[in-house]
C-alpha cells in the first residue's frame, strides 16, 4: 500500500513540477514517470525497513 500510494505522490509531484516550468504533454508524462519510479523507488525501501523493525 506504501509503494502504491508513493508512486501515484511521485506521479502528482513530477506533473505539477513540470506544469510549473510551462512544459508541453510530453515533458509533463516524462517528469510524473521519472519522479514515480523515484518515489517508488523510496517507498521500496520504506516498506522493506518497516517490515523488518516492526514485525
Amino acid at each position: 500500500m506504501i509503494i502504491i500510494c508513493g508512486t501515484i505522490l511521485g506521479a502528482i509531484i513530477g506533473g505539477n513540477t513540470a506544469r510549473r516550468r510551462n512544459g508541453n504533454r510530453l515533458d509533463i508524462a516524462q517528469y510524473a514517470a521519472g519522479y514515480g519510479m523515484a518515489f517508488l523507488i523510496v517507498s521500496m525501501i520504506i516498506t522493506v525497513i518497516l517490515d523488518r523493525t516492526v514485525i
